[in-house]
């Protein structure tokens, strides 16, 4: 993810929205530059970004496409979490802010544009960031649980640290870090600015 999360050429290292799920054996293709190019030309166009000369957030004014990044930690688990951003029940994610920092990746900040590939690295989506804190493990709650879309099908806080702390203590291990109450996560909330999301076409439709 370039700018705020690294370059577009690293999002298979690069993924910083995971769950508690092992990967498949094949990462993430690395998304292919002229791809990301044109979508973002077309994105931003649609997103009515095209014509402004200073948006908050990272590349809406220039030519450079926004970061380009992949949820999860495989393609299944890309496509899934895909999915459910395109159908609007998931508008938030999280990370261990460890991962961005060993990653040498800066922490969101609202108004930060990206580009999210599926699990084969094409581009689907263009999301803006609208608010981020970091908090303890301990105290993530209820309603970011349940904006992250995710957790067994209910959406629950139980069912969210489970899956997370499955995760995290997996990534940790190689490192030796320690996973508790007290480890700082970094709770992400984003809007889809490109494509229309179904679910609002479907309430103006009836499909």
């Amino acid at each position: 993810m370039t700018s705020a999360h690294g370059p577009a050429d690293d999002a298979a290292s690069h993924e910083r929205h995971r769950t508690g799920q092992a990967p498949d054996d094949a990462p993430v293709p690395v998304p292919d530059g002229d791809e990301i190019a044109a979508f973002w030309e077309l994105a931003r166009g649609r997103a009515g970004l095209g014509r402004l000369s200073a948006v908050v957030g990272t590349g809406a004014g220039a030519s450079v496409p926004p970061p380009a990044w992949a949820f999860g930690d495989s393609p299944r688990l890309a496509d899934a979490l895909l999915d459910l951003v395109l159908a609007g029940t998931k508008t938030a994610t999280s990370t261990a802010l460890w991962e961005l920092t060993d990653a040498g990746v800066p922490t969101p900040e609202p108004g930060d544009l990206s580009i999210v590939v599926d699990g084969r690295g094409h581009p689907r989506a263009l999301v803006r960031t609208t608010a981020v804190s970091v908090v303890r493990f301990a105290d993530v709650d209820a309603e970011h649980a349940r904006l992250e879309g995710e957790g067994e099908d209910d959406r629950s806080l139980a069912s969210w640290r489970v899956e997370h702390e499955r995760y995290l203590r997996r990534v940790a291990a190689p490192s030796g870090r320690t996973v508790d109450g007290d480890t700082p996560v970094v709770l992400e909330r984003f809007e889809v600015r490109y494509p229309p999301q179904r679910r609002a076409r479907a309430a103006v439709t009836g499909d």
